[in-house]
């Protein structure tokens, strides 16, 4: 019994692996997987593929197609449900979730399904993706969100300017504090989800549960737009804030703006660091430059 004990001590949390799912065949470190290399930090030759510029396209037209829907949405419901702000924001909530789960699903075995400069910015500093592509991505992903932004004022020019543009700013009532700090935690709970539903070793061995990595994280999107839509109109991609920023393009969308780039930036990176060093326990290494 006290050698037991002993043991326990001497092994703390190292003595039980990963948790399998109950009533499932245990299924402890598949033999057959291993570690995959960091993406190197520079990597020229990708200058020189198709694929390269094929999956900055897809981050585009992507990030395009989420502006257009969701801001379209927020025009649309605004002017429907003046007198419920819950059924509103419920349904804004759905518009950005469902878009993003459809998106991911579409564009993920091209680009990766980013479409959100702080979730390139979180898999960047996991060393998922080279810094020339993050930086390809995160352009493609603003000049798409500001053209999607765009098209909907063309259509909804007086509810565009009712409305605010569908911008991002802090709400009447909070402070610029609240503001960031909703920002860090909901792009925390959204890197988080992208690591979790994308981790190659919890497929390689959980491969009996079956796992569509899209809805996590478009349910991840819906969850914190409904509780954090009150307070900033929900950002957690600078993309999204700063396309319908530079359309809209009055005081209001620019005071705050820094709130909407800072904030994801820091809750992306909290998330990588959690994910990779926590969870995961794999060190940041510098890979091949």
């Amino acid at each position: 019994m006290a050698e037991n004990k002993e043991e326990d001590v001497r092994l703390g949390a190292n003595k039980f692996r990963e948790a399998q799912p109950l009533g499932t065949a245990a299924q402890t470190d598949r033999k057959d997987y291993s570690e995959p290399p960091p993406a190197p930090l520079f990597e020229p030759g990708e200058l020189k593929s198709w694929s390269f510029y094929r999956a900055g396209i897809a981050e585009f037209v992507a990030t395009f197609l989420f502006l257009y829907i969701s801001i379209l949405t927020v025009m649309g419901v605004n002017r429907a449900t003046n007198r419920c702000a819950s059924v509103g924001i419920q349904g804004i909530a759905w518009a950005f979730g469902g878009m993003i789960f459809v998106l991911v699903y579409c564009t993920a075995g091209i680009s990766g399904g980013h479409i959100n400069p702080a979730v390139t910015f979180g898999l960047f500093l996991a060393r998922k993706l080279s810094l020339i592509r993050a930086i390809f991505y995160i352009v493609m992903q603003c000049l798409g969100a500001a053209c999607g932004a765009g098209v909907v004022k063309g259509f909804m020019v007086g509810p565009y300017q009712r409305y605010n543009g569908g911008a991002n700013f802090v709400q009447h009532g909070y402070t610029k504090g609240d503001g960031l700090g909703a920002e860090i935690i909901g792009t925390f709970v959204l890197v988080y989800t992208v690591f979790s539903a994308t981790d190659a070793k919890r497929k390689a061995r959980d491969s009996h549960v079956p796992l569509l990595a899209p809805l996590p994280i478009g349910f991840a999107v819906f969850l914190v737009h409904l509780a954090t839509i009150p307070i900033t109109g929900t950002g957690i991609n600078p993309a999204r804030s700063l396309g319908a920023a530079i359309i809209f393009n009055r005081d209001l969308a620019w005071n705050d703006h820094w709130i909407f780039w800072v904030g994801p930036f820091i809750g992306a990176a909290l998330a990588a660091v959690y994910h990779q060093i926590i969870i995961r326990a794999i060190p940041f290494k510098s890979g091949r430059v």
